[in-house]
């Protein structure tokens, strides 16, 4: 029986007078059918779950086998307060442990520098030495828990500090498993954290790469980054180019840097926005897998299956929560995990209601734990793997999102690649030019975002917020005085100055600044060391 999609022109009954498109502005018809997915090859576009394109998932089982890592991104104050709060969320279910760094820490400084006044725990944990680490994660055996940690400029002394701390638990290097975010290239497109220009900076991460494959085998070395880049306000299809283009500039380094393939890209990973259009979360999930299993095979010609496989963590979308009517943002929540999981995610984190206020409570961040929860184990979404493969109007947006990704990808490639791209603007412009039509959108009352510009309440209780007083800070500048105090500062230096001669010449960085780590220099010292000979990056300014 044929199948056809309805002409324009055919008499159709009256429509709601709506901009009937994705929340990236993509334009969704009344009706998906056979003919739009005629093209569509199930052995060549789909296969089954487990099987190449890894369309339809990365596991043959899907969620029946293993559910997804259900790990709370947390961190706040000094790091007692913050182990205080794992331990909370592991004891409440938690499968995992995703930490959260202020904001010195993230720029490579010191709570004692400058620039660090005022920031110091506020919009994360304060970490600045081996001690702080130590602190962190007291308790909590690495070798039995996975971990993420998001940083990137300071990547790679982040890491050094956690291997020391398992170190000192006993545990082997060789076991441990986790994710280090580590990726610098969605700094200079989106979120801006960055310390060194993109070069040098890009060297790090393939010093990780290294490393990793030789000592720290299970380690997630690269968490490649869509989440800030939509965020800053892409669509979701420049979320899924950007991303994925990014995966790409870091395998062609580390090849260029003389490793196999085969070598380091099992271990990359991807973290990706659950934001609030459904269907296109899904389907987006859908094409990433698609994509990056035709570039590792077919433009890198990765011969281990693991290198083709795309795994992913996912996070609600923090930009769409409202400080009006803050309980919405429980419904918006579990709305936006849900979409992942049917997306066939490795790893989720749910936002808390009063995110847009100020870093979670305790009892916000629990009930944000409990919707993963509720949805893994009430709703029967994890019975059946991809439910919504072959889905016409999935198939048609999945196909859809991969095309357009594909020309950004033409697109970048004609310049040279990622990192020329971004020193010429390209990718920050786009999604400059994409949050102001979202914003104007909002504005003019064509997007409706419920509490805001409509079914405003004319009154609003005010729900209870944690507060981060100046009592971190000090808790943190006082261990930093005892680390200065009692360590060897003669090993300190010898440590540091050869960390500046291997950063000069073309050693690996990693063992140097595990050295380093072990002295107890401080983050602020091992980055201003490399700071002296790769400089700062200033952003040149697109009009």
């Amino acid at each position: 029986m044929k199948h056809s999609t309805p002409s324009a022109t055919r008499a159709r009954p009256a429509e709601r007078k709506e901009p009937f498109t994705t929340v990236s502005g993509r334009v969704i018809g009344p009706l998906y059918t056979a003919d739009d997915v005629s093209s569509l090859n199930y052995e060549r576009d789909l296969g089954d779950p487990g099987e190449f394109p890894y369309t339809r998932g990365i596991h043959a089982s899907g969620y029946r086998g293993k559910l997804w890592t259900m790990r709370q991104f947390a961190g706040f104050g000094a790091p007692e307060e913050t182990n205080e709060r794992y331990k909370q969320l592991l004891a409440a279910g938690g499968t995992g442990l995703s930490v959260a760094f202020d904001l010195p820490t993230l720029m490579g400084r010191d709570p004692d520098h400058p620039l660090s006044l005022g920031e110091v725990g506020k919009c994360g944990v304060s970490v600045s030495s081996l001690a702080d680490m130590e602190v962190l994660f007291r308790g909590i055996e690495l070798g039995g828990i996975t971990s993420s940690m998001t940083i990137n400029s300071p990547a790679s002394m982040i890491l050094a500090m956690y291997l020391v701390v398992a170190e000192k638990q006993g545990a082997s290097w060789q076991g441990l498993s986790g994710t280090l975010q580590n990726d610098i290239l969605k700094e200079f497109i989106a979120q801006k954290e960055y310390i060194y220009p993109p070069r040098p900076s890009m060297r790090l991460v393939t010093d990780i790469f290294r490393f990793c494959a030789e000592h720290v085998p299970k380690w997630n070395t690269i968490s490649v980054s869509g989440y800030h880049i939509r965020e800053a306000g892409s669509t979701a299809a420049q979320e899924l180019a950007f991303t994925l283009r990014d995966g790409v500039e870091y395998v062609q380094y580390g090849i260029d840097a003389g490793l196999d393939v085969d070598e380091f890209a099992p271990r990359i990973s991807f973290f990706f926005n659950a934001h609030s259009d459904f269907f296109e979360e899904i389907a987006k999930y859908r094409a990433a897998r698609r994509m990056w299993a035709h570039v590792m095979r077919d433009r890198f010609k990765a011969k281990d299956p693991r290198s083709w496989k795309l795994r992913f963590h996912a996070q609600t979308a923090g930009v769409s929560l409202t400080v009006q009517q803050p309980y919405n943002n429980v419904v918006r929540t579990a709305l936006q995990a849900l979409a992942p999981v049917l997306g066939g995610g490795q790893s989720l984190h749910t936002n808390s209601l009063d995110e847009a206020f100020a870093l979670p409570t305790a009892e916000a961040a629990t009930l944000a734990l409990r919707t993963q929860q509720i949805i893994a184990y009430e709703t029967g979404v994890t019975d059946v793997t991809d439910p919504l493969g072959g889905s016409y109007f999935v198939e048609k947006l999945t196909r859809d999102l991969e095309e357009e990704a594909l020309a950004y990808f033409d697109a970048i490639d004609r310049m040279g690649g990622m990192v020329e791209a971004i020193e010429r603007g390209y990718p920050q412009k786009e999604i400059a030019e994409s949050a102001y039509a979202y914003q104007r959108g909002v504005e003019a009352g064509d997007r409706i975002v419920v509490g805001v510009n409509a079914y405003v309440a004319d009154t609003e209780e005010p729900i209870p917020l944690l507060y981060i007083d100046q009592s971190a800070a000090e808790t943190q500048l006082a261990r930093l005085a005892e680390v200065k105090a009692t360590r060897d500062d003669a090993a300190v230096r010898r440590a540091l100055d050869r960390l500046r001669a291997g950063a000069t010449a073309d050693a690996n960085t990693m063992p140097l600044l595990l050295d380093a780590v072990r002295a107890y220099a401080t983050l602020g010292e091992m980055c201003d060391v490399l700071r002296e000979v790769w400089g700062e990056y200033e952003e040149i300014p697109v009009i």
